[in-house]
């Protein structure tokens, strides 16, 4: 693997402007017609798409968090330890927007998972309803072979399965563009897109086998 060599870490900047007016304090009437909330739900800023998009890719991110959290123990490698930090720079905030989204659009927010592994963590949702292998979703399986590995073996696996749940991330995100109706999700798959095949494309260089 060629991970001894210092990557260019691309840091992508992610100016997503937040929602701001989705129906959010105009609760109005709570008796409102069916035909006054079909109304209402015509001129929403945003649609169903917006709100699966957002309530998966919520778990997702955290399990990549997760991943990353398991590097500075079992990783010698500079460059690991760098994209692991820039992974959860990245999509730590992204949760807080995705999940300010769905309080604003009167969503359910998926509950807050434990990083500890403990099996309750968002790798535990991984076969749960919603999260099939399109996703990219390690269970709790490859999680612990992660979690048991070090060294040059954890570097490949983790690398192999970053990889993958990187791909999962970019199928989530194209499908929001095709199908979602919020400019500010929209423009966030979009921003998953650029970033997370740049990483995709660094780490199958890291993963390529050393010319030495």
């Amino acid at each position: 693997m060629r991970i001894g060599r210092t990557a260019a870490i691309i840091a992508l900047s992610i100016p997503v402007a937040l929602v701001a007016g989705c129906s959010s304090s105009g609760h109005g009437s709570l008796a409102a017609s069916p035909s006054t909330r079909a109304a209402i739900d015509e001129n929403a800023a945003f649609n169903a798409a917006d709100v699966t998009f957002a309530q998966k890719m919520i778990p997702h991110h955290q399990q990549a968090i997760e991943m990353a959290a398991l590097v500075p123990d079992r990783s010698t490698s500079p460059d690991l330890r760098t994209l692991a930090l820039q992974i959860t720079a990245a999509q730590a905030p992204e949760i807080e927007m995705m999940s300010m989204w769905l309080r604003d659009w009167g969503h359910e927010v998926p509950s807050d998972t434990d990083t500890s592994m403990s099996g309750h963590g968002a790798s535990a949702m991984a076969g749960m309803a919603g999260m099939d292998g399109s996703d990219g979703m390690m269970d709790m399986a490859q999680m612990a072979q992660l979690q048991a590995a070090s060294g040059t073996e954890f570097d490949r696996l983790w690398l192999e399965m970053m990889i993958r749940h990187h791909e999962g991330a970019l199928r989530m995100a194209q499908t929001e563009i095709a199908d979602g109706k919020s400019p500010d999700a929209i423009a966030l798959a979009r921003a998953i897109i650029a970033g997370q095949q740049a990483e995709i494309d660094m780490m199958n260089s890291m993963l390529a086998p050393s010319a030495n």
